[in-house]
């Protein structure tokens, strides 16, 4: 996966060390441990550790990975508390993470004035942006701070594209945003101002086609990735934290929900919906219509709500005509 650097596109707001997260959360916090005092700097998931960083643990897992001089775990979990030397142990994690990021990271959720943009040619450049010179963007299109495009890549009209980077011979089509707030929200506490901070990005690789009026939302820490030489249909929704293997081929009015993993050469009819956090393996085939509610092996074709074996489909729909249903 290419790595980005997360300060190109949110920008620290101030120097929080690890021993003053207590000033930020003290209303959540049960108790904490700190050996060893650093200034944070960015923010690790499970799988990608970065450091001078905090994490943010919901499940018992003791990773020695984590046991880094700079690394500060925040957990609601008392089975973590003793396993790690820098630890926060919090009421409730979803409202810790909110107020440190928040606190921590300047983002478009609060503060739509982060950028310093060019107009040129009839849209919006970011002057912290990083486009090839053989870059065609269209009219009326915004590109955002730390936005890299590569080299022959074409960007038509109305397009928004931030917190992103794109590759080579990439071609997005009118009316589409790239990079946009990822549906992360506490069920608990609705609306706009608990909205959980989407600090991640979008990497679309080489080659790829992205048809007109696409979202794709950038991840909540990590990437939302589209693999090369990938071809994406109209009105195609791609949710944060997906990622898309190479040679895809996906038709309009899919629904991709968050953190589904999708293999290479897959092929998706249009209006296909699918359910969050499954796998999909490599050289499937999804028929038009189908609700994928599970993962799905390497190689099967399949049909239906629940998406079935496509056998299995027309069979089940040649006994439902014989029984008059």
């Amino acid at each position: 996966m290419i790595k980005f650097v997360r300060e190109k596109f949110y920008p620290l707001k101030k120097k929080i060390k690890n021993n003053s997260l207590n000033l930020l959360i003290k209303d959540e916090i049960i108790s904490e441990k700190i050996q060893n005092n650093f200034e944070i700097k960015d923010v690790s998931s499970l799988k990608e550790i970065r450091n001078n960083s905090i994490i943010f643990l919901e499940k018992d897992l003791r990773n020695k990975d984590y046991l880094s001089n700079d690394i500060h775990l925040i957990t609601n979990l008392e089975e973590n508390y003793n396993y790690y030397k820098n630890i926060t142990l919090v009421k409730d994690l979803n409202i810790s993470y909110n107020t440190i990021l928040n606190e921590l990271f300047q983002h478009d959720d609060q503060n739509v004035n982060l950028d310093h943009y060019t107009y040129v040619n009839g849209s919006y450049i970011s002057k912290y942006s990083c486009i090839d010179k053989n870059v065609e963007i269209g009219k009326n299109s915004v590109i955002s701070r730390g936005v890299e495009i590569g080299k022959n890549s074409i960007i038509k009209n109305n397009v928004v594209i931030k917190n992103s980077l794109i590759g080579k011979n990439v071609v997005i089509c009118d009316n589409s945003s790239i990079g946009t707030t990822g549906f992360g929200f506490d069920f608990k506490k609705r609306g706009a101002s608990f909205l959980n901070p989407q600090i991640g990005v979008v990497i679309i690789d080489d080659n790829v086609h992205l048809g007109s009026n696409c979202t794709v939302d950038r991840g909540k820490i990590d990437s939302t990735y589209i693999g090369k030489n990938s071809m994406i249909d109209n009105m195609v929704h791609i949710a944060h934290n997906v990622i898309i293997g190479e040679n895809a081929c996906i038709a309009a009015q899919t629904g991709i929900s968050g953190s589904v993993k999708i293999g290479d050469n897959v092929t998706i009819g249009g209006q296909v919906g699918f359910a969050g956090h499954i796998t999909i393996g490599k050289n499937v085939i999804i028929a038009a219509k189908s609700g994928v509610t599970k993962n799905i092996k390497d190689n099967s074709v399949v049909a239906g709500f629940p998406a079935i074996d496509m056998k299995e489909w027309k069979k089940n729909i040649v006994r439902q005509r014989k029984n008059g249903h």
